[in-house]
């Protein structure tokens, strides 16, 4: 079994979803169930922030426009149906049954074409970032599928790679050769952010002068540090513990 983790970084005006999570910093959304079939999409969502930031995000699921994660760049007149599952002052659960149209595309489709069935998904949407999190047997053609993918991802969002691995018998994954992980992107915000003084007090750049030497948004510098310094930070805890050999989470 391979584990594959990637994100897309939606352009402003491209993704309601992304629009309304960039809009409300701090709110988070995560798949507690995806399913796919060649003509169906299932998932169940679980969206946490404040009341006027999940009012967003109710408003951007329930849109005509959005249609369970189509990466079509027109209407697809596909057919959709959202209900709220449960809604606190501060979660929103949400269920979503997405039937596609021949034009649509998707990442759960796109996958089913070039790495077979029996995918497992996992998401997390933070700001413009939507990062998948994939578990497949490793026999598919994972080239092709970025082909596919970025062809119908189009200049509505940017690509990138964080990390492919081997998928463990006890269900994790067995880190990448530097141990902990990183993708080339996340070291190199890392390694930036040490070398500049990021990280020193007081900070001797801010998250935007160390982007603009990154020549990168501030959005995605930051998003990239979060993530290394979530996976260092696990990383460090596993190996305190003698024979800890628990899953790397999901990130």
């Amino acid at each position: 079994m391979r584990e594959l983790v990637f994100a897309l970084e939606y352009e402003p005006g491209r993704n309601r979803v992304a629009d309304a999570l960039a809009g409300h910093p701090g709110t988070r959304v995560r798949s507690l169930s995806l399913h796919a079939t060649d003509d169906h999409l299932w998932r169940v969502d679980h969206a946490t922030g404040t009341p006027e930031a999940l009012a967003a995000v109710e408003d951007a699921f329930t849109d005509g426009d959005y249609y369970a994660d189509c990466l079509a760049t027109e209407d697809c007149g596909a057919t959709q149906t959202t209900r709220v599952l449960d809604r606190t002052d501060d979660t929103l659960v949400l269920y979503t049954d997405w039937e596609p149209t021949p034009v649509c595309a998707s990442v759960p489709h796109i996958a089913r074409d070039h790495l077979g069935d029996g995918v497992l998904f996992e998401t997390r949407h933070e700001g413009r970032h939507y990062t998948w999190r994939l578990i497949h047997s490793g026999e598919g053609d994972v080239g092709a599928f970025f082909d596919a993918l970025r062809d119908a991802v189009g200049d509505a969002a940017r690509t990138e790679l964080l990390r492919t691995a081997n998928a463990s018998a006890g269900g994790g994954t067995r880190a990448d050769a530097d141990g902990v992980g990183l993708s080339p992107e996340q070291e190199a915000a890392l390694r930036a952010a040490v070398e500049h003084g990021y990280y020193e007090s007081p900070r001797a750049v801010d998250a935007g002068e160390l982007a603009d030497h990154l020549d990168v948004p501030r959005s995605t510098l930051t998003y990239r540090l979060r993530r290394a310094e979530e996976r260092l930070a696990k990383a460090h805890v596993a190996r305190s513990v003698a024979g800890d050999a628990a899953p790397a989470p999901f990130e």
